[in-house]
């Protein structure tokens, strides 16, 4: 039997990437990660500062991607950057949303804007950016979304506004995406990270002693990084997960599965 092509093993080559939030953290580690694979890679994002150093590194890799700035709670910014990306690169066939904000509070004192402000970024923008990308999606009968969710979707993050409320949502929208939009030819999953170092949470780690207590938690014994992220975002929008749909990946070296270890347990 003849050997298997491994050169594009993901089957990404060609491919058109749209990854929002593309400006830090896990959206360019996904935008490179992608531009790596062959992908024709548009990142988005408001923060142009950070666009620019993204679009640094994707061009070390090479040519024919592009950067826009977008605002993702924004509709007519969306379908602006939509139309954007297939003069330039073709139709969109993958969708990842990372664009996310933090804004701390406990329930009980939060604003009503605080509130909004975090649901319109980390949940609403998601569902516009879907609907403006998965049209061409379901047009070609072919496509991926990939969401970046939270491990707090699942798991309460106190004091944290509507951050855990939201990336909940995030799941669910996923999971209605998938029903809905299976029969077209178009697949929805998320990446839910665990304890990640990004531009949001630097300044956690930064704070002395932080990041030795959080890896003494993690099975892996180690802090997640971007790529790890990356990695699992690539897998899922590849034709490699071509059955997988409406799922939802836990990426956090086994955090979440360590509750019983924290309970005493005398005598074992």
């Amino acid at each position: 039997m003849p050997k298997e092509d491994s050169s594009d093993w993901l089957g990404l080559s060609g491919r058109v990437a749209v990854v929002t939030g593309g400006g830090g953290g896990i959206g360019r580690a996904a935008a490179v990660s992608f531009a790596r694979a062959g992908a024709k890679v548009a990142a988005i994002d408001r923060d142009e500062r950070g666009l620019a150093e993204t679009q640094a590194k994707l061009r070390e890799i090479g040519e024919g991607h592009l950067i826009a700035s977008c605002d993702t709670t924004n509709a007519e910014s969306v379908a602006s950057a939509a139309e954007a990306v297939a003069r330039a690169l073709g139709p969109c066939g993958i969708l990842v949303n990372t664009a996310a904000v933090l804004r701390p509070g406990g329930l009980d004192t939060l604003p009503l804007a605080e509130w909004n402000a975090v649901l319109a970024v980390n949940l609403t923008g998601y569902f516009i950016c879907a609907q403006a990308f998965g049209r061409q999606m379901r047009e070609a009968r072919r496509g991926s979304l990939v969401h970046v969710a939270s491990i707090a979707a699942s798991n309460a993050q106190g004091q944290s506004g509507a951050y855990s409320v939201s990336k909940a949502g995030v799941v669910m929208l996923s999971q209605q995406l998938a029903a809905e939009w299976g029969p077209h030819g178009v697949r929805s999953n998320v990446v839910s990270p665990g304890l990640v170092v990004t531009p949001m949470s630097q300044a956690f780690y930064d704070t002395p002693g932080v990041t030795e207590r959080r890896t003494a938690v993690v099975p892996i014994r180690r802090i997640g990084a971007p790529q790890d992220m990356a990695d699992a975002i690539l897998f899922l929008a590849s034709d490699r997960s071509s059955y997988v749909n409406g799922e939802e990946i836990i990426v956090d070296g086994g955090y979440v599965r360590t509750l019983m270890s924290h309970v005493p347990r005398p005598g074992f």
